[in-house]
Formats: structure tokens, sequence, C-alpha cells
């Protein structure tokens, strides 16, 4: 792996001129987060995205892997870019470029491998679009080498906006590779998070989802706190809402749950991370809580704001979990008040501690128990809904026409369809909620005012 130091002053600006470039992001939120702001600086470069049918002269590749299902998909998706944009210069970056940037440069069509270091210095990288011949030059640092906190914010929905907060993560939990993908934990300041936000709003945006590897830790890099980001975003004028994407069990304070129950932005909506609900197993993940703890948070925040959407994540099949582990896990969670599971079997990544554990599951087993916690999670989730069938609500409309009706979020995260109406574009609106539409994946809403 090499890498480069560059500066401005060494871009080749005539490269760029009437280049057409196409973007692809697989996995999470703040890869998009990320994608958004790549192709952002190619744009102030005059590179426009790439429209319907044509064929792209670049191509940047945004990749995940959490899993090896995951690795596949991007493989997969590099070759089928490489055939429907042939010629196109082939850039690919994100955490399996990271983890495995020797077998990505081996891909047919790659010619460039950015490192997590390098991805949002994209351009300095960018000298010379011609395609390579045999393998794909590849630039990235050693995990232990990447220090920059790069700032990222989505910008391809005027009305949802997602705000890199933080980066990296040092927990090391021991089925996860996103420590050796992404490095240590690590921020922008709270002045700078809230002139993003600023001027999320000044463009018209009414939402903004704080993302991040693990969030809850923000201020290590400024030796500030998750809890003075959120109260000077709370101040932000012209942002309608803020949610709180995936925050760790022992990180999410009381202090915090109770400013979202007060505060004037933070929407009712937490997105927690169990992964397990066998004691047993925690420690086997080399999780930083126990169920009792998890619990509590629940309770706390129900306690404080009945009305809230919680999400949680699980993962099933990890070494060690045997049948008993299980049902322990299952039990727990039906005796949970939340909303939502997110559901993931277990994948065995190369350089993990989990492959030390010797007891692994059966990949049939695995998928009876995913199915198991997905019909769970489907019967939390109906009746979250139907709870609210009836009561008022606050609903932000979206751009997306689907037919002949629209869509948007409550403030607690359910989905409701209305009859489409352009006037109701990125305006939030009182609502009352009322029965499932056709497809049973929202509810459908009679307008009842504007908000003030």
């Amino acid at each position: 792996m090499t890498t480069l130091t560059i500066n401005e002053e060494m871009i080749d600006r005539t490269v760029f001129e009437n280049k057409k470039a196409a973007y692809y992001t697989l996995g999470c939120k703040l890869n998009f987060a990320e994608t958004s702001t790549i192709g952002k600086v190619l744009a102030e470069q005059g590179v426009r995205k790439v429209r319907n049918g044509e064929k792209a002269d670049i191509c940047v590749v945004n990749t995940c892997s959490v899993t090896e299902l995951t690795d596949k998909k991007c493989r997969q998706t590099i070759r089928r870019i490489g055939k429907q944009h042939p010629g196109a210069f082939i850039v690919v970056t994100g955490c399996y470029a990271q983890l495995k940037p020797e077998e990505v440069s081996h891909i047919a069509g790659v010619d460039l491998v950015l490192g997590a270091e390098q991805k949002l210095d994209i351009l300095l990288y960018l000298d010379d679009l011609t395609k390579k011949q045999e393998s794909g030059a590849v630039i990235a640092s050693r995990t232990k080498d990447i220090h920059t906190f790069s700032p990222s914010c989505s910008s391809d929905d005027r009305t949802r906006h997602f705000l890199k907060v933080q980066d990296g993560c040092d927990y090391y939990c021991s089925y996860c590779t996103i420590p050796f993908a992404r490095g240590r934990s690590r921020n922008g300041s709270v002045a700078s998070m809230v002139a993003q936000a600023r001027e999320v709003a000044a463009h018209g945006g009414k939402e903004i989802v704080l993302t991040g590897v693990n969030i809850g830790d923000f201020g290590k890099s400024t030796e500030e706190t998750f809890m003075e980001l959120i109260r000077a975003l709370d101040e932000v004028e012209g942002i309608d809402r803020y949610r709180i994407s995936s925050i760790e069990p022992n990180l999410i304070t009381d202090e915090v749950i109770e400013f979202v129950a007060a505060g004037k932005r933070f929407a009712p909506h937490f997105h927690i991370p169990l992964q397990s609900g066998s004691d047993e197993v925690l420690k086997l993940m080399r999780r930083k809580y126990d169920t009792a703890l998890f619990r509590y948070k629940i309770e706390k925040i129900k306690a404080v704001i009945p009305n809230a959407f919680i999400g949680v994540d699980v993962i099933v099949g990890t070494r060690g979990e045997t049948d008993d582990l299980f049902r322990e896990t299952l039990s727990f969670i039906e005796s949970l008040d939340i909303s939502q599971l997110h559901v993931f079997s277990y994948s065995e990544r190369p350089g993990t501690q989990a492959l030390k554990i010797a007891m692994s599951v059966d990949p049939k087993v695995k998928h009876a128990r995913s199915q198991q916690l997905l019909d769970l999670s489907d019967r939390k989730h109906r009746a979250f809904y139907e709870h609210f069938i009836g009561k008022e609500a606050r609903v932000l409309f979206e751009h997306t026409k689907r037919g002949e009706s629209m869509q948007g979020f409550t403030e607690n995260y359910i989905k409701v369809e209305v009859p489409y109406h352009p006037a109701l574009i990125n305006q939030t609106r009182k609502v009352t909620l009322q029965g499932w539409n056709e497809g049973q994946s929202a509810l459908t809403a009679q307008l009842t005012g504007y908000v003030e």
C-alpha cells in the first residue's frame, strides 16, 4: 500500500472538463453521507452526475464489509458497473477497500483503490483518468495511521440530510471489523457540526439524522461531549427535527434521554444495538453492557417518552450461541417494549477474536433463528403503528411520488401515506392517523392543519 502527499496546487483541473460521474454506495448511512460529499467535491470541478442512459467517465463505488455476503455484493456491483459504463475510470473506496485493498485492486475494471484516510481527498488522486491495463493502483494508509476526521453531509434529498458527526470505533467487539476498516474514534467539533446544520437549514433541509460509527463516543478528538453536541444543534433555527442514529446502550445516558423528552427539535426516535439478549453471548461478543442495563435504558425511554419509537439491532448465530442461549435472546426481546428489530446473521470475519470461539452455528439454524426474530419484529412493529391510529401527529412529507400517493414520517417514525400533492413536499403538517394503506406498509392520514 502507498500513501501519497499531494497538495491542491498539484491538481490538474483540465482532467475534469466535460466529465460525467456515477456514484454507487453500499452499506450504512455514513457511507451515503460520504459519497454525497465526494460527489460535491467533483461537482465543484465541473464533473456532473450522469443522467439515465448516459455512460459515465468516472465511477465511484463506496463499499461496505460488514459480512462476507456484503463483500460478495461489492464485487458483483463493481463488475456490473464496469459493464454498464465501459471505459469509465473506476474508483473503489470504503470499508472493503480499506480491509482488502489488494483484493479489490484485482477486480476487473478497477483503476484506483482509496483507503479510509484518502476517500474524501479523492480529487488529489485523480490526476490521470487513463484506464489501467492490469490491477488498479492502491493508495491507502495502515489502520493505525488513520487519524483524519473528514466532515460529510448527504444532500441527495432536500428534506432529510445525514450529518456525519463521528467516525471510527475503539470498542473492538469480537465479531466486528469496523475498527480495522475505519480506525480509532474521532470527530469534528461542536461548532463545525452546528455550522453544517445551519447550511442544511439555509438550503431548505428540514430533518437531519446524526450518523457515525459510534456517535455516543462523540468528543474524544475535541474534548467535548455528545450532550454538548445535541444541546447546540437543538438551537439551530430552520431545522424541524433531528434523529439520533444507532447509539450504544452504555452511551445513551439518562441526561440524553431526558433532553430528547424536553428538547425542541430531537425526535422521539432511538436506535439501540442489543446484538444479543443473552448475557453469556454478550460477554463472548465483548459488548460493554448486560441485559439488565439494556432493559433499564428501554424502560427509562418509555417512562419519559411513552410514544418513542425504539429500533433494536440483533445478531443471530454468533459463535457460542447455543439453542438455549438463543431462547434467552428471544424471551428477553419479547419482554421489551420496543418497536422494531433489525436482524443480522453472524458472518465470519478474518482477523476477529470471535474466530477463537470453538462452537459455530449451522447456516440453516441461523436462518431459522432469524425468521423467528423477524416474525417477532413484525408483531411489535404492527402493534406500535396500531397504537397510534386515531391520534394526531406531525408528518414531514418527502419528495418521492409513489403512483398517486406520497409519504412522510411522523416524529416517532411512523410511515404515513396520503394522496400526492406537490404543495406538501418538504412541509410538516398535522394529521390524524387512520388505518393501514393497501400494501400494509404505512398508515393513511387525514390532514388537519399546518404546523406553526
